[in-house]
């Protein structure tokens, strides 16, 4: 990628109201001529018209960035978001058009965990309500007699950056912390202090809970009536994360039943929630999504986008890319085709495990490995975070989030393809697991999973399919299809592979139906059938 030099002037637009000490490094730069427009609160038609000279737009979250936005900037290059959010820019159309969108992940870290704590403690101490009775002429002191956190346990639902720095500060009052997430080993949660749990584990023992984790499929509701019930009578809960991942109607229905003692919420489903009947219970307090709300962290924002800009244009690269930039055409021409294949290889190994996965080792063979194989790996790493990140994980920061979790990524090319014209194969290695599957583009037939484990088999990637390891021995295939039935789960295709006669085999099931937990226990109670898996690509 060509770097700017000082003889080109690069015009930088910043559309919403940014902290001036933010944009400090770009005023005080010196190597590059760049020619800063501030111009905020515009229209869209506004912000279509002044546009189609901009090299870097520069946004919090009040200008949405729309794809008709990014067709009218002629000569933009980059899109900076001073925040994390990216939902009001168009990623799909800044990719499209070879833009770079970058934000500022890290900056509000130590904002949003300061506000958890402060949440918490008014929470435990019941600081709000006796504020309120205070200010309205009444001493009370006996409606408001508070807990300690010392000695309690707070359960830490989702351990990324904030959740660790809500444990840090958790562990300075002497608090035990247990936590949750799906990639975090038992390597790191001793070396953090922590003792890692299961959603269900931390129900079962804290006394405080606070969720930060992304909201996805997998996590809305994730804190449902299921979970309340397994909770301890006196439960308190803190939520600084995103609305939805506690139901709202459970937890009100919990409070009035005596369940959780009180929690302590700074966002909600919708909002703004003025008029939220959680706000009717004397039990809850809260604040108007303020977890990022501090000078500091405003300022921190800008600073990081501020300082991506400067490095994108000296250097070519970016730190904090959301998106995938452009790359030369001859390679995408390349290696495009592998692209949905190697991320369909990610999900499968994805949804084979439930632990997290400490290595990955990816192999690319024949014409494949001829190729600048980066792109592939960063798609393959994509699907196999994308379960439990969503759609915050992307073809350019895939390879960040995995090693910021600690995860070893190896590549290795090798030019024999056993008998393909080229094959990826990708290994996943757990604390007590290693999980092995390969695939390949055959002509005018697409993407095949050609090998799982040690099997052989021709699968096409797409779809619903169960992935059933059994013993080799007369009727399992006819006692699978018969318990299918039961629940009126067609079979569209089916493969069977083993390795020798009578020892392990598996099959490959494509149905037309999404199969259920409860559907899976049905099927895994057979005779010989050892083990059952639904994946969805």
């Amino acid at each position: 990628m060509t770097t700017a030099t000082k003889t080109r002037t690069i015009n930088v637009f910043i559309a919403d109201l940014l902290s001036e000490d933010g944009i400090f490094p770009l005023r005080q730069e010196q190597d590059l001529d760049l020619n800063i427009i501030v111009d905020t609160g515009l229209a869209p038609e506004e912000l279509i018209a002044k546009i189609a000279d901009v090299d870097v737009l520069l946004v919090r979250s009040q200008t949405t960035v729309t794809r008709e936005v990014i067709e009218a900037a002629k000569s933009l290059k980059l899109i900076g978001r001073a925040g994390v959010g990216v939902d009001n820019i168009d990623l799909a159309a800044a990719t499209e058009h070879g833009i770079i969108v970058v934000n500022a992940p890290d900056g509000n870290t130590n904002s949003a965990a300061e506000h958890t704590i402060a949440m918490m403690t008014s929470l435990a101490r019941h600081i709000p309500q006796a504020f309120n009775t205070l200010k309205n002429g009444k001493w009370d002191r006996k409606s408001y007699v508070g807990v300690e956190l010392k000695n309690k346990t707070l359960g830490v639902v989702g351990f990324g950056r904030i959740g660790v720095e809500v444990a840090y500060r958790a562990k300075g009052q002497r608090m035990n912390v247990m936590a949750y997430d799906p990639f975090l080993t038992d390597e790191r949660a001793k070396e953090l202090g922590v003792t890692k749990a299961t959603v269900e584990e931390i129900c079962a023992a804290a006394d405080f809970i606070t969720v930060h984790t992304p909201l996805l499929p997998e996590t809305r509701n994730l804190i449902n009536k299921d979970k309340f019930a397994m909770m301890k009578d006196g439960v308190r809960i803190i939520n600084c994360a995103r609305g939805g991942i506690i139901n709202e109607d459970d937890l009100y229905d919990a409070i009035v039943a005596g369940k959780v003692a009180g929690a302590a919420l700074d966002v909600f489903v919708s909002e703004p929630a003025t008029d939220h009947k959680l706000l009717t219970l004397p039990q809850v307090i809260a604040t108007p999504h303020l977890g990022a709300s501090t000078i500091e962290a405003q300022e921190s924002v800008a600073v990081d986008v501020s300082n991506d800009i400067i490095k994108f244009y000296k250097t070519g690269t970016v730190t904090n890319p959301v998106n995938m930039p452009s790359i030369p055409k001859e390679l995408l021409a390349q290696v495009e085709p592998f692209f949905e294949l190697a991320e369909k290889l990610g999900s499968f190994l994805s949804q084979v495990t439930t632990e997290p996965v400490k290595e990955i080792n990816l192999s690319y063979a024949g014409e494949v490995a001829n190729y600048d194989v980066r792109p592939l790996t960063s798609n393959a790493l994509k699907g196999l975070l994308s379960k439990n990140h969503g759609n915050h994980v992307n073809d350019v920061n895939a390879r960040y989030l995995s090693e910021r979790i600690g995860m070893k990524i190896n590549e290795h090319k090798t030019t024999t393809a056993k008998g393909f014209t080229s094959l990826i194969t990708i290994e996943i290695i757990t604390a007590n697991e290693t999980h092995t599957v390969a695939g390949t583009l055959l002509n005018g037939l697409g993407a095949r999973i050609v090998k799982v484990e040690d099997y052989v088999v021709d699968v096409i990637p797409q779809g619903h399919l169960l992935y059933i390891k059994n013993t080799d021995k007369p009727g399992a295939i006819g006692r699978v299809a018969t318990k299918l039935a039961e629940k009126e789960i067609n079979i569209a295709t089916m493969q069977v592979g083993r390795a020798q006669v009578g020892g392990t085999a598996v099959m490959m099931l494509t149905v037309d139906n999404v199969v259920t937990e409860e559907d899976l226990v049905f099927v895994a109670q057979l005779e010989n059938i050892d083990e059952v898996k639904a994946i969805t690509l």
